[in-house]
């Protein structure tokens, strides 16, 4: 490093605790071995897992590439970029890089949560938007009157499940309604879950003995095929209970597939939830999970502010929250 060794040693430190952290030599392993299964001749043949495997290796090619450019940087560009670039520190998970599924399901407060959820679901779209991810609607039930009683997200972006994992809770909106003449000031709540999406057969297993599966008519968009055939899929896990559905794509398998995603990031997280509580336990930090255990509160009326209840961290500026500026937030909370 050249010109860093003459860096302040600060802005060396960081940059060698970057380095340090993100194990480069790891993530350079995974290249080559990914460049060499994509050598193989029969590489093609299953084009979807090919796919996949050039995604992962174009990413971790960019973020490689990107952080040892910051050897040879100025103090300027490392002033600049370190931070951003420092986040990573803490996006060592197992499914930190993956992509991530994101269901929002409208809670008390009727068609003003159903408004909300409609409102958290825009947000969401915006940040992954900012962010230059790919957002899929897996499924998504209307509200009667407006809004959304639930939808699930597909987001799909290196890190995507790493930035976004502590969303997950409930979040409130306090507000002037806009659904009665009075303008009463109105209190709603939603619930946004956030899983991983999990690709390798062998980290989640689902016996085909504990599967009920059902075909149904979709009830959304996609054309006559979609509302004629019954290309909707609802799995129901029997140990766990759990119930999952996909009614976007247009073919069967397509939403057998994607409910399958869903169903293994819901039971991996379970899985870490209870490995999580346990820890808590050990360590004299119990909290019961439950509804009432809001992570956020958005107010609108009578102040303007967003508030996150776990880091403290405040802004003054809830219509740009709700636009997507979520850095702050997330930033703070992967410092947690």
């Amino acid at each position: 490093m050249p010109q860093a060794l003459r860096l302040p040693m600060d802005l060396k430190t960081r940059l060698s605790d970057l380095i340090k952290a993100v194990d480069l030599p790891k993530k350079q392993a995974r290249i080559s071995e990914i460049e060499q299964i994509s050598a193989s001749p029969d590489f093609w043949k299953d084009q979807s897992s090919a796919q996949t495997l050039m995604k992962e290796l174009a990413d971790l090619v960019a973020e490689v590439d990107e952080i040892k450019s910051l050897t040879t940087a100025d103090q300027a560009t490392l002033e600049r970029e370190l931070p951003r670039l420092e986040l990573k520190k803490y996006l060592s998970g197992p499914y930190d890089a993956a992509n991530a599924l994101v269901a929002i399901h409208s809670g008390q407060g009727g068609t003003e949560a159903m408004d909300w959820a409609a409102m958290l679901k825009r947000m969401y779209l915006r940040y992954a938007e900012k962010k230059g991810w790919k957002v899929q609607v897996l499924e998504e039930s209307q509200g009667e009157e407006a809004g959304i009683k639930s939808v699930t997200l597909a987001i799909s972006g290196r890190y995507a499940y790493g930035y976004l994992r502590h969303e997950k809770g409930t979040h409130r909106l306090v507000r002037q309604s806009p659904f009665n003449a009075d303008n009463l000031r109105q209190t709603s709540f939603a619930l946004v879950e956030v899983m991983p999406e999990i690709e390798a057969e062998t980290d989640v297993v689902i016996k085909p003995d504990d599967l009920e599966i059902e075909f149904y008519r979709s009830s959304g968009s996609g054309g006559q095929n979609v509302n004629k055939v019954s290309t909707a899929v609802r799995l129901k896990h029997l140990p766990t209970g759990l119930v999952v559905e996909s009614q976007t794509q247009r073919f069967q398998e397509q939403n057998r597939k994607l409910a399958l995603k869903i169903l293994k990031g819901k039971l991996w997280q379970i899985e870490e939830e209870k490995r999580l509580q346990q820890l808590k336990q050990i360590k004299g930090e119990h909290k019961a999970a439950s509804w009432g255990n809001q992570i956020r509160s958005y107010v609108l009326h009578p102040y303007k502010q967003v508030k996150d209840l776990r880091t403290e961290f405040v802004s003054q500026q809830p219509t740009a929250v709700l636009g997507g500026e979520l850095d702050g937030f997330i930033e703070a909370e992967l410092k947690l």
